[in-house]
Order: C-alpha cells, then structure tokens, then sequence
C-alpha cells in the first residue's frame, strides 16, 4: 500500500510502498478515506520526545483517520464490513496517512452521516482532547467560566462548543483575524492577545485549558478563583505556582476511546459541535500540509485526503 513515511527522525515526508498491516483479532482493517494533522505529529518527528515515545521506520505519519471497515478481526462485535468510521488510533497503531490502517475496536466510531470523510478525519485527537480536557479532567458544568487560549486552532474550535454545550460561559484567547470564527463558534468573551492582556480583561474562573504553555500558562493561574482548575496539554510543570494560587493543575495526555468519541459523534450529527477545516490537500502534497502545519496558525483543522 501506499503510506507517507519518514525513514528517520527529521527526515523528508515520502510517499512509499509498504506492507498493509496485519489484521489482529481486537482490531479491524479500514480503507482510509481521509487523515488529518496534529502538532505531536512534527513534535514526534523531530525526536525531542524519542525518549519517551520512540520511532519505529519507516513510521507512517498520522493519528487521525476516517474511512470504510474492509476486514474484521475474529474478537470484534460491534463493526462489521463496510461500516463507516473514524478513529485516533493509539501510539502501535498511528499511520493514518496511508491506503489502510489498522485500529482496535476500543478505539473506533462510527462516522456521524452527516459528516464527509474529510470532515470526520478532523475531528478525533482534536475533539477527545477538548473532551478530555474540560469534562473528564475539567468538570465543567452549566454556570461554570472557562479560559479556552487558542480558540481557533484544532482543538480549540472544538473546545468552546463542547463549553458551550454543557451551558458554561466561554472566553477565549485569539488573534484578531480569527475573532469573527470564534464568534460564529458561540464565544462569549474574546480576547484579542495582540492587543490585550487576558489576565487583565478577566478574572474568578473556574477553568483554564491551555494548549500554549510558558509565560502563557504562567499568568493564566491569575484568572483563577481559589478552588479553581488548570487543565494544559503542553507537559509544563505547574504545580508550584497552583499552590502559590490555591488551585488545581494537572497535565492532559489524550487517551484513545471509542465510546467518548461516538459520544462527541452523536453532538456533530444533531449539528450542535461543527468541524472547522482550514485546508485540504492531496496525499502526494503531505510535506506542503506538514509545512502548513508547522507555521502554527492553522484554523480548525488541516485535512489529507487519501486518493484510493
């Protein structure tokens, strides 16, 4: 099959031919119609987290994945062939950017009918992020205030309508060529961070979720009230200044889970959550959308659709 793979750390984005993977009995074989882009993509391609999450080349590029069930294993019972579906798959299983791929049915949704294959490839690392992040760690609840910083990125966009849902009032932090996308997204309070300082525009929240980390992270512990709740995905230590504030942090590493992303599913096919997609390229133009990725001012999500 054909798969965008790097040979090794740093290395350019090719697309090869490789093996299929192998079919195992938790898992299920999809023809992959469309993948989408993450950050920890090009953070695990540099090698700064080989450490801690090695490589194995070729290694296809890609976590997330959307596209048609074209085998079963024999301990599956909730897919069967030809389903449609969408997925993150777990760190064995990533290669998304690929003809097939292979994900375990704990991991594995079936794609909302209302959503393209491109659309619903956008939506899994990102959208279990914002889950995780405000109800599962967070608690958000109707009434509460939350800080959402980079409102318009990938998780972002997904993160101020999953707050707005649960009825919670949402401020977030953007540029100011993206205030109107965050408005349309239900917004309540935007700060444009290239004219103003947040930590002076707001206060007594309940929650921030981070996704910026350093001096970010930092003033972000004043828009706290006492008892409140940081929630960063960037692996900042910051504890200390939670018990300076008197405040709960804690990091976020996102897990697979299928069920909590049917449940994020059945919000996008009533239309409540929407996919936001900045761009859309073909498979064998993979390096262009990694470069896009990289300037780091993608809005919603970058997509590659897989020519199969």
């Amino acid at each position: 099959m054909k798969a965008a793979t790097i040979s090794d750390y740093n290395a350019t984005i090719e697309i090869t031919e490789i093996d299929k993977p192998v079919l195992r009995d938790d898992s299920v074989l999809i023809r992959v119609h469309a993948a989408s882009l993450n950050p920890i993509d090009n953070i695990l391609r540099s090698g700064v987290m080989k450490e801690a999450m090695p490589l194995n080349f070729p290694h296809v590029m890609g976590f997330d994945v959307a596209g048609e069930v074209v085998e079963i294993g024999k301990g599956v019972a909730n897919f069967k062939v030809g389903n449609a579906v969408f997925a993150r798959p777990n760190q064995e299983d990533a290669g998304a950017i690929a003809e097939f791929a292979r994900v375990k049915e704990s991991e594995l949704a079936l794609k909302p009918t209302n959503l393209s294959y491109a659309q619903a490839a956008s939506v899994p690392l990102a959208g279990l992020t914002a889950w995780q992040a405000l109800l599962t760690k967070g608690h958000l609840k109707k009434g509460d205030k939350v800080l959402i910083h980079a409102g318009s990125g990938g998780v972002g966009t997904f993160a101020i309508q999953i707050a707005k849902h649960v009825g919670a009032y949402v401020a977030t932090t953007v540029s100011t060529k993206n205030i109107e996308v965050v408005k349309t997204l239900g917004a309540d309070k935007i700060i444009d961070y290239t004219v103003q300082q947040f930590e002076d525009e707001i206060s007594d929240y309940d929650l921030v979720f981070d996704m910026i980390g350093g001096d970010t992270l930092d003033r972000s512990f004043k828009v706290l009230k006492k008892g409140g709740t940081m929630i960063s995905i960037k692996g900042q230590d910051g504890a200390g200044l939670a018990e300076k504030h008197g405040v709960h942090f804690e990091t976020l590493w996102m897990e697979p889970d299928g069920a909590m992303l049917a449940q994020l599913g059945a919000l996008l096919s009533k239309g409540i959550v929407k996919t936001v997609t900045d761009s859309t390229f073909a498979m064998n133009e993979v390096d262009a959308a990694y470069a896009q990725l990289a300037k780091g001012h993608a809005v919603g999500k970058i997509v590659v659709e897989i020519g199969n």
